[in-house]
């Protein structure tokens, strides 16, 4: 039955019925998954209907069954450099070459993914790239993933999915770093043998197998990344992925949309702006505590009191001008007679005890406890 239905796709891809072709091709791989030649040719199809993405994903299904399958090799190559991914399609197509050296598309299609890429080199050179501070993050609004299946995607739209019924469905979310884009995947009690990732230029593509049946996750990214510093860590209930920024921008979306534009990342290397304090509405004017001070201390000594107040003040500032002596003769006088002497005098009263003295009129009585 599969081989029946091949031959039905084929003869539709001949016929440039390339959505009936990618059907077909589905349900033969359908009844017979570890055929790597279906893969390799529903490949071609989806570069047919520009569905890119999927293209990379079945080439790279072929390549996992049959490493020797040049053609794979050829088709993933021509899917990323439409996808402008120079480097990842010049990889593949250098592989692919390797198996068919006297392969002129190989060549040919080797010198423009070095010519793209000269030209990036080139356009990468002449920005500025601004250093971000270390904790600034944009959080995503929280997603549900549909089960990406290549050969049910919305052919001429390479970036959109559709969900497959009976598959397994997991949600996923993410948020902005200033040098990353962190992607979560909740699938729980995953196996970390069970999980494929693989990172292009500006794809990314996830494999979880999940009870048997197969959960793919496809994106065309919203910008580009380094695969070689992404990573990705299986958790007990999340699959964690780490996307290396080419560029410090921050990503409004996950995905490519074409017209999105990269919105830097507010950055502080200007010293000033770092050392500036936010200023609210209590601080406007700011309070010399000093100079207040002085001035306080000032109508304090020049303030005119009478009676009591005015002996206790005069008492007060010839102890705070007077050197230690006096304030220890001051002290021990008035503590020892009951507040009745005040000497300054220290060499007549520290060798001795003061005794109280009453005024005149009165007497000293001693309470008896």
């Amino acid at each position: 039955m599969a081989t029946d239905l091949e031959m039905r796709a084929k003869e539709a891809f001949v016929d440039d019925n390339f959505d009936l072709a990618v059907d077909l091709y589905t349900q033969a791989l359908d009844v017979d998954p570890k055929n790597a030649d279906l893969y390799a040719d529903r490949a071609q199809a989806n570069i047919k209907l520009e569905s890119f993405t999927e293209a990379v994903a079945d080439a790279n299904k072929a390549i996992e069954l049959d490493p020797s399958m040049t053609k794979a090799y050829l088709r993933k190559g021509t899917a990323c450099i439409k996808l402008e991914e120079y480097q990842t399609a010049k990889a593949a197509l250098e592989a692919g070459v390797l198996l068919a050296p006297g392969d002129s598309r190989f060549t040919k299609l080797i010198k423009e993914c070095d010519e793209r890429i000269a030209e990036e080199t080139v356009s990468l050179s002449k920005k500025v790239m601004p250093n971000a501070p270390p904790n600034t993050m944009s959080h995503s609004s929280d997603t549900t993933i549909e089960e990406v299946n290549s050969s049910h995607s919305t052919h001429g739209l390479p970036n959109q999915t559709k969900e497959t019924p009976n598959k397994p469905k997991f949600r996923h979310d993410y948020y902005n770093t200033p040098t990353e884009v962190v992607l979560t995947i909740f699938a729980k009690g995953i196996p970390a043998e069970n999980v494929t990732v693989e990172f292009g230029e500006q794809t990314l593509s996830v494999t979880i197998d999940s009870l048997g049946e197969e959960y793919h996750f496809q994106r065309r990214l919203f910008a580009k990344i380094v695969p070689a510093n992404c990573r990705y860590q299986v958790l007990s209930a999340k699959v964690e992925i780490r996307l290396s920024k080419a560029e410090t921008i921050t990503w409004t979306s996950l995905e490519y949309s074409g017209k999105a534009v990269p919105q830097k990342i507010n950055t502080f290397s200007d010293a000033a702006t770092m050392q500036q304090r936010p200023s609210y509405p209590s601080s406007k004017s700011k309070v010399d505590w000093d100079k207040l001070e002085a001035e306080v201390k000032k109508e304090e000594k020049d303030e005119k009191l009478d009676g009591d107040a005015a002996l206790n003040k005069f008492f007060q500032d010839i102890y705070r001008d007077a050197d230690e002596d006096t304030r220890r003769a001051m002290s021990k006088s008035f503590v020892e007679s009951n507040g009745t002497v005040l000497s300054t005098n220290w060499g007549e009263v520290g060798s001795k005890k003061v005794e109280g003295s009453a005024p005149d009129g009165m007497e000293i009585k001693k309470w008896e406890y």
